[in-house]
């Protein structure tokens, strides 16, 4: 949870608002969509669609990250074990 919140609180400290919904909100229904999607879908959620194209990326990226075991508690990304993930042979 302490990694999504880092991303989250990255993406956050930009501006913006969206249908009366703050940013923050969407930004969080976003992350929530993205999570819930089934394995394998790479359709860009609805609730996304008022997420600014770069800060989508980085909420993938960032969640991508984390699924892959490579983000420590602290939100670090643990670049030992990305190479070693990278590198591993399926």
């Amino acid at each position: 949870m302490r990694r999504t919140a880092v991303l989250l609180a990255c993406l956050l400290a930009l501006a913006g608002c969206s249908s009366g919904k703050s940013y923050d909100d969407t930004v969080k229904d976003c992350a929530a969509a993205l999570k819930a999607r089934p394995e394998g879908d790479k359709a860009k959620p609805k609730a996304c669609e008022d997420v600014k194209e770069d800060d989508y990326t980085t909420i993938v990226m960032g969640l991508t990250l984390d699924d892959m075991g490579v983000v420590d508690d602290d939100g670090n990304v643990d670049m030992d074990k990305l190479l070693d993930e990278a590198t591993a042979t399926p």
